[in-house]
C-alpha cells in the first residue's frame, strides 16, 4: 500500500531499493504485499515506525487516521517471510525476465480492457442509430410505447445475424455465377443467353445478301451411318477447345471414351467399331499437323477407306466444319505460341501430291526454332505462313499452283484465294468464330441436331489480349492480313445471318405450336357445347312438341358442324406431310387456305354469337 503525500514528506526520501534486487515501477498484487511485509519486518524501517505508533511525546489527535491499513496476519506474514529468501536467491537475469513478462501482462490485460469496452461503446452507439432509424421509420407507431431493452436487444442480434449471413454468403459463393445471388430472376425474365458475348446489340446491318439455301444449314447427319464429320483445325483460333467438345461434352448414345493421360479418344458409331469424327482428339494428325482444305479433301476419304475394296465402299458424305477468329488477335496470338518455341514443323503442306520445295517455302528462321523472335521481326519475313494463314487454309491451292508464285501475279492469286476460301467456307456443313461461344454452340446443335452437355464459355482474356500494341503496329497486322481481314468479314455477317434466321424460324415454329394448341381446344370446346346444347333441345322438345321443326334443323347443323370442326381442327398434319402435299397437288393450296380461313370466320362468328 502507498503512503499518503504528508507522511512520505515527513519521513523524508524513499528508501533505496536492494543492490541485488531492481526497482519494480509496476507489480501484480501479489509481489507488492509480499515487498510490503518484508519492509514492515526490517527493523528500522519508515513502515516498522509507522506500524509502531507515533514518537514519543507525540499524542493520537481525536481525528487523526492511521497511515497504514490494519497489520497483516500473523500467517500472512510467516508465510511471506517464508517465500522471501527464495524470491531473493533467484538470479538478476530471472528477475529482469520474470519483471518484464509482468508488465508485458500488464499491456495484454491493457489492450483486452480497451478492445472490450470499445466493442461495448460501438454495441451501444449502434444501437442507438438503429433506434433513431426505426423510430424515423415506424413514427406511427412511436404512440403504442417506447423500445424497451429487450427489443433493442432483439433488434441488435437480427441485425448481426444479417451481416454475418451476409459474410458466410460473400465466402461461399462470392461470384455473380451463384444461383442464390441471382436476385433478378425474381423480377425479371431470365436474359437470353444467345446474346451476343461482346455485349454488343443482338441485331446488326448485314452487309451481304445470302439466299434462303445459304442461311439454312440443317444437316440430316445419322450416326448410325457412314457420314463422317471432319474438323479443319486452324492455328491460334480456339480449336483445340472445340475438338475437346466433341469428343467430351456431347450427348450421344454411345459416348467416346477418353482415358486419363491420352489426348486421343475412341469415338465408335452405335454398334460398329468405326469412327464418326476425324479430328485431332479422335483419329490424331492423320493427314499430317493442322491439315488444310487441300490436303484434307484429297487425303480423309483415303485414310477412311483406303484398306477397302473401291467397289465395297460406302457413299459416304464428308461435312467439314471448322473455327475462325478475329485476324488480328489470332496473329498476336501465333506469335507468342513461336516465341515459346512452336514451329510446326510437323505440318506436311502436300499440295497437288507433293509437297513445296524449300525454295517455294523457305524458312523464316536458321536454328531449331524461332523462340524470342521479337514482333517486328516476326512481322518483317515475307515468308511467314502467320500471314493470311485462314484465307490459306480454307481455300483450294490447287487453283493457283500450289506453293509456286511464279504461277499468276500476285493479285490474281490472292483474288482467287479469297474467292476460293469465301466458297468453301459458305457450302460447309459448319463453321463457328471464336468470338461468339454460344451462338457458335447453338448453330452446331441446330445443323446437326446433337447436343452439348454443359454450355461454352466465353474467354475474353487470352495471351494475345495481353499484348499491347499502338495503333501503328495494328494497322501493319492488318495489312499483312488483308484477305483474312475480308474473309473473316464475310464469315462473322454469314454467321449472325444464320443464327438470327435460325432464331426467327425457331421462333415461328413455337408461335406455330401455340396456335395449333388453341385451335384444338377451341375446337374440343365448340364440340362439347353443341353437345350439351342438342341434350337440352332434345328435352325442350319432349316438353314442347310445337318446337319441332326448328328445333330438328338446329340439330341437323350441329351434327353436321361437329364433324367438320374435328376433321380441320383436331386432325393438324406435320409441316412435314404439308410439304409433301404441296409438291404433290400445289393447286390445292389456294382452296384448303380458302377453305381453312371460311372455318376460322365461322368460329369467330360462332364466338361473337355467344
Amino acid at each position: 500500500m502507498a503512503l499518503p503525500a504528508c507522511a512520505a514528506r515527513a519521513l523524508g526520501p524513499p528508501l533505496q531499493p536492494e543492490r541485488e534486487a531492481p526497482a519494480r515501477t509496476t507489480c501484480p498484487r501479489r509481489h507488492s504485499r509480499v515487498e510490503a511485509e518484508l519492509a514492515a519486518s526490517r527493523p528500522g524501517s519508515v513502515a516498522a515506525s509507522v506500524r509502531a505508533g507515533p514518537p514519543r511525546g507525540v499524542s493520537r489527535g481525536f481525528n487523526s487516521q492511521p497511515l497504514l491499513d490494519e497489520p497483516l496476519k500473523a500467517s500472512s506474514s510467516l508465510a511471506a517471510a517464508a517465500r522471501a529468501p527464495l524470491f531473493a536467491l533467484l538470479a538478476r537475469g530471472r528477475r529482469r525476465r520474470m519483471h518484464d513478462l509482468r508488465r508485458r501482462w500488464d499491456l495484454g490485460s491493457l489492450c483486452r480492457a480497451l478492445l472490450t469496452r470499445g466493442l461495448a461503446a460501438l454495441g451501444h452507439s449502434l444501437k442507438h442509430v438503429l433506434g433513431a432509424i426505426f423510430s424515423k421509420i415506424f413514427g406511427p407507431l412511436a404512440s403504442v410505447g417506447n423500445m424497451d431493452e429487450k427489443s433493442n436487444k432483439l433488434l441488435l442480434a437480427l441485425v448481426m445475424l444479417f451481416l454475418f449471413a451476409v459474410i458466410v454468403l460473400q465466402y461461399v459463393c462470392p461470384g455473380t455465377e451463384c444461383q442464390l445471388l441471382r436476385l433478378q430472376a425474381f423480377s425479371s425474365p431470365m436474359p437470353d443467353p444467345y446474346r451476343s458475348e461482346d455485349e454488343s446489340s443482338a441485331r446488326f446491318v448485314p452487309r451481304y445478301n445470302f439466299s434462303r439455301g445459304d442461311l439454312l444449314r440443317k444437316v440430316d447427319f445419322d450416326i448410325k451411318g457412314d457420314d463422317l464429320i471432319v474438323f479443319l483445325h486452324i492455328q491460334k483460333t480456339g480449336g483445340t477447345t472445340f475438338g475437346r467438345h466433341l469428343v467430351r461434352n456431347i450427348q450421344l448414345e454411345q459416348p467416346c471414351e477418353c482415358r486419363v493421360g491420352q489426348k486421343k479418344c475412341t469415338c465408335h458409331r452405335p454398334g460398329k467399331r468405326e469412327t464418326w469424327l476425324f479430328s485431332r482428339f479422335s483419329t490424331g494428325w492423320s493427314c499430317g499437323l493442322h491439315a488444310d482444305w487441300t490436303e484434307l479433301t484429297s487425303c480423309v476419304p483415303a485414310v477412311v477407306d483406303g484398306k477397302r475394296d473401291a467397289r465395297l465402299r460406302p457413299s459416304r458424305n464428308f461435312h467439314y466444319i471448322t473455327i475462325l477468329r478475329d485476324p488480328v488477335s489470332r496473329y498476336l496470338s501465333e506469335w507468342r505460341h513461336v516465341q515459346r518455341g512452336a514451329t510446326w514443323k510437323a505440318s506436311l503442306h502436300v499440295c497437288d501430291g507433293r509437297p513445296p520445295t524449300s525454295e517455294e517455302l523457305p524458312s523464316c528462321y536458321t536454328g531449331d526454332d524461332w523462340s524470342g523472335c521479337p514482333l517486328k521481326e516476326f512481322m518483317d519475313c515475307p515468308y511467314n505462313l502467320a500471314n493470311n494463314r485462314q484465307v490459306r487454309m480454307l481455300s483450294d491451292l490447287t487453283l493457283v499452283g500450289c506453293y509456286n508464285l511464279s504461277v499468276m501475279p500476285e493479285k490474281q492469286r490472292n483474288k482467287v484465294l479469297l474467292e476460293s476460301a469465301k466458297s468453301n467456307l459458305k457450302h460447309m456443313a459448319f463453321f463457328g468464330l471464336t468470338e461468339f461461344q454460344r451462338k457458335t454452340q447453338y448453330l452446331f446443335e441446330k445443323t446437326f441436331n446433337m447436343n452439348f452437355i454443359s454450355p461454352f464459355t466465353q474467354y475474353n482474356t487470352t495471351r494475345a489480349s495481353s499484348v499491347e500494341i499502338n495503333e501503328e503496329i495494328q494497322k501493319h497486322i492488318e495489312g499483312l492480313n488483308f484477305l483474312d481481314m475480308e474473309l473473316y468479314s464475310y464469315a462473322k455477317d454469314l454467321f449472325l445471318q444464320r443464327y438470327q434466321f435460325m432464331r426467327q424460324k425457331e421462333h415461328q415454329e413455337a408461335r406455330r405450336k401455340r396456335q395449333e394448341q388453341r385451335k384444338f381446344l377451341k375446337g374440343r370446346f365448340l364440340q362439347t357445347h353443341f353437345q350439351s346444347q342438342s341434350q337440352g333441345q332434345s328435352q325442350n322438345l319432349s316438353q314442347n312438341p310445337s318446337q319441332a321443326p326448328n328445333l330438328n334443323a338446329n340439330q341437323n347443323v350441329t351434327q353436321n358442324l361437329i364433324p367438320n370442326l374435328t376433321q380441320s381442327l383436331g386432325q393438324n398434319p406435320s409441316p412435314k406431310e404439308n410439304r409433301e402435299s404441296q409438291k404433290q397437288n400445289p393447286g390445292q393450296e389456294q382452296s384448303d387456305s380458302n377453305t381453312s380461313n371460311g372455318t376460322h370466320d365461322y368460329i369467330g362468328s360462332v364466338e361473337k354469337w355467344r
